[in-house]
């Protein structure tokens, strides 16, 4: 498994870079996708990896997610691994949340996922690859003051579960994980209800795990070829 293309998105930072880590110690070729270009860079001078690519772009906007797809088929012409690790939450009460909101929360939690795997599908055919998803335990689990993370995990995971079934005899693996609390910035980053920074603190169900060990748990579910992980009790 080791020497593969592999696009992360997300990946400057949190289980993203976690992962990227992970990947470039196997000797994979990474593509780093993310909206955080100094970020991107600084990883990229920490890790002096001449397998390591980076690619700018903001995967909530339609232009956004075109340049990625371009983007990954000027680095890599051989694709094997897609990541799709990109995610926004918000914390706001539905009613109070604007419709903006949901539409960014769903642009890049379920809409880019959705159109980077199809553009890519003729390689990952050709390859015999795999695309994993992050998804999440909220996809199932209704948490209040997430309704539209919920919604959109859900929507991801309802897709990508039709998608393995549809693309076996093709030869592609999807992975589906689904966790629940991770120490990200994603929390950090999380949308009030008017687009704004949230001003609620952070609600938890359960523990909170680190990104470090389940990216190993993810790479070693990926090599194994597995349908899904759930990594937390």
């Amino acid at each position: 498994m080791s020497g593969q293309n592999t696009i992360i998105t997300g990946a400057a930072s949190g289980l993203g870079w976690a992962m990227t880590q992970v990947l470039l110690s196997r000797g994979d070729s990474v593509l780093m996708i993310d909206r955080d270009q100094s970020l991107l860079e600084q990883r990229q001078r920490e890790s002096n990896d001449p397998k390591l690519h980076i690619g700018v772009t903001d995967l909530s906007t339609s232009d956004g997610i075109q340049a990625a797809i371009e983007l990954i088929h000027t680095t890599f012409k051989k694709v094997d691994v897609l990541i799709n690790n990109a995610g926004i939450t918000h914390r706001s009460l539905a009613a109070n949340t604007r419709p903006e909101v949901f539409r960014q929360v769903m642009a890049v939690d379920w809409q880019a996922p959705v159109e980077l795997a199809t553009a890519l599908l003729p390689k990952l055919r050709a390859s015999r690859g795999s695309i994993v998803n992050i998804g999440s335990m909220a996809g199932w689990m209704p948490v209040l003051g997430r309704a539209a993370y919920c919604s959109a995990k859900s929507a991801l995971g309802q897709f990508f579960e039709v998608l393995r079934a549809e693309e076996r005899d093709q030869g592609v693996h999807v992975l589906m994980v689904y966790p629940a609390f991770v120490n990200t910035n994603i929390e950090h980053n999380a949308l009030g209800g008017d687009g704004g920074r949230a001003q609620p603190a952070r609600s938890t169900v359960g523990g909170v795990s680190e990104a470090a060990p389940l990216a190993k748990q993810i790479i070693r579910a990926l090599e194994g070829r597995k349908p899904r992980l759930f990594p937390h009790r």
